[in-house]
């Protein structure tokens, strides 16, 4: 007798077979984990703007080669947890949780100010995915307080049946596999993780969506990175937005 521990999954449950009734991985997916600014959200720059402001909050001069190394880092981590990057931007946790903070207040304001929008089709597309049995979740790496208040300021409070920022999952978010394992856990909405498709518009997108095992890992065009890094951190599919994830997915 195999013992359960050694006892191999089954074909159609492995990363690049079809599942039963169904003709591609794409085709079998039952949970979809997407990201919020720049994948659904379309926020014209306004974390750069907000990452200004917390830059002052701290003494760091516009203009400056400071502000310049740290702006750098900042659009080179889109996609990763905030308080994430003002660690690694100024060290001293006391001086991060204030730059997060600064930059939770900017950047809500210019939400509060109507500065953001759905991506053209997003909204249509997560309900297409629901109306087909999907399970569509939305994560993001900023803080609870601003994922809501983007949720509010979009009217999409109901529109999906579960919302996660790094503090639900333990704290850690993008680039590791946290926020779409706990969106696993937490709608139960299959039992593999090779039926979870996970869209995102950063490489930190594309490396939380492969190493949560994914077989589906879309970037998509519309935020930060291009085409060339979405390919390098691993996506398996590049889109020109997430309006075109549902006929990926075989959701017509």
């Amino acid at each position: 007798m195999v013992s359960p521990l050694t006892q191999h999954p089954p074909e159609n449950s492995r990363p690049g077979n079809s599942t039963p009734g169904h003709s591609t991985p794409e085709h079998g997916i039952q949970l979809v984990v997407l990201d919020m600014a720049g994948t659904t959200v379309a926020d014209g720059g306004l974390v750069e703007r907000a990452f200004d402001a917390a830059a002052r909050h701290l003494g760091v001069e516009p203009g400056s080669p400071d502000h310049a190394a740290k702006l750098a880092y900042v659009r080179a981590t889109m996609g990763e947890s905030k308080i994430s990057v003002f660690r690694h931007l100024f060290g001293d946790e006391t001086a991060a949780r204030r730059a997060n903070t600064a930059f939770e207040t900017a950047y809500g304001a210019l939400v509060d100010d109507g500065r953001i929008a759905p991506v053209p089709g997003a909204r249509e597309a997560i309900e297409a995915l629901r109306d087909a049995g999907r399970t569509v979740v939305l994560t993001t790496g900023f803080a609870r307080v601003t994922q809501d208040a983007i949720l509010a300021a979009l009217g999409w409070q109901d529109l999906v049946p579960l919302t996660l920022c790094p503090a639900d999952a333990g704290g850690r978010g993008r680039p590791y596999p946290d926020m779409v394992l706990t969106a696993l856990l937490r709608t139960r909405a299959t039992d593999s993780v090779h039926r979870i498709a996970v869209a995102g518009d950063t490489s930190y997108d594309m490396l939380s969506g492969l190493r949560a095992g994914a077989p589906v890992v879309a970037g998509v065009l519309t935020g930060a990175h291009d085409r060339a890094q979405l390919e390098a951190a691993g996506a398996t599919h590049v889109l020109g937005s997430v309006a075109e994830l549902p006929a990926l997915l075989g959701v017509v």
